[in-house]
């Protein structure tokens, strides 16, 4: 039994994430200026100082996550040697278990989010898509309500499978609002549209899969140091060669991330350390498995908590 480290997607940003860590670490600020060297432009100052509004669009949140899990990554490394029996991350978090596999340059990293970014918020135009968290319903009865109101050229789809009783749905704005009501109908406790600005994870997002693919292809990837659980079918995976497709497939596939937390418990991880902005993923978590430890380590006193209890 072991430890895995688990790192956050889009929504976990908020000002001034990371701030701490770089004040004290220098392996943590030296990420952040690593950043602004590979993109050509101040992020470090938008995290710092935001406004919260530019740092919520899609291609600042997703590279200035990234760059914030990384140096909190980084920060460990220079407290403790710890070697994750695996690692997993959500959407684009995905990226960031990458960087921590060794499988992905953190400035090639940085860079594919950022375009990933804005090919996702390109691909439809806005208003015309949804995303909607359903609460209290199974993923299989979704995924049969969702077929159920979808129509062609109108359609909705599971878009995240996060925790029992969490499941969100993302599709064209008219197909999201019949799931909505037919879902309260056949039983579920509430909907919640979230306040995205582009139905990701969805069908809908073909045309940003099929661009970033060509980014992908460029990369050089190494094999990784430690499995990574990949998004889109929730299984471990060593294999250099699949990461490009596995990759593409996550824009506009769902994310598994029930399986994916499955998968890192059946590797034997009894412990999970979510590396990052926010707790999302260790509130999923203790939802999901309860024999799972969680942490998470995303300032200087979680950091501290962590090793001290090693």
């Amino acid at each position: 039994m072991g430890y895995a480290f688990i790192f956050p997607g889009q929504g976990s940003q908020y000002v001034e994430m990371g701030r701490e860590m770089a004040a004290i670490y220098p392996e943590a600020a030296a990420v952040f200026e690593r950043a602004n060297q590979a993109l050509g432009r101040d992020l470090v100052k938008l995290i710092n100082e935001g406004p919260a509004q530019e740092l919520t669009l899609t291609w600042n949140a997703q590279p200035a996550i990234l760059t914030v899990s990384v140096a909190c990554l980084e920060a460990l490394k220079a407290r403790v040697e710890l070697t994750p029996l695996a690692v997993a991350g959500h959407s684009l978090g995905e990226y960031s278990a990458l960087v921590a596999a060794g499988a992905l340059s953190f400035e090639d990293a940085v860079r594919t989010v950022e375009k990933r970014g804005r090919y996702m918020q390109d691909a439809v135009p806005v208003g015309l898509g949804k995303m909607c968290a359903v609460l209290g319903l199974g993923t299989d009865e979704l995924e049969r309500l969702c077929e159920e109101v979808s129509t062609e050229g109108d359609i909705v789809g599971v878009a995240n499978d996060n925790c029992p009783g969490q499941v969100v749905v993302s599709g064209h704005a008219g197909a999201v609002g019949r799931l909505a009501q037919i879902a309260k109908a056949n039983g579920a406790k509430r909907t919640v549209e979230l306040n995205v600005s582009a139905p990701f994870h969805s069908a809908l997002m073909e045309p940003a899969a099929l661009m970033l693919s060509g980014d992908l292809a460029a990369l050089g990837f190494k094999s990784p140091s430690v499995p990574v659980v990949a998004n889109v079918d929730g299984k471990a995976n060593t294999d250099v060669a699949r990461i490009p497709a596995l990759l593409k497939s996550q824009v506009n596939g769902a994310v598994l991330w029930q399986d994916c937390i499955r998968a890192l418990a059946a590797l034997g991880a009894d412990k999970l350390v979510e590396i990052g902005p926010g707790k999302v993923l260790t509130g999923m978590t203790r939802r999901i498995d309860r024999g799972i430890e969680s942490f998470n380590i995303e300032n200087p006193a979680s950091l501290d908590s962590f090793v001290g209890g090693l």
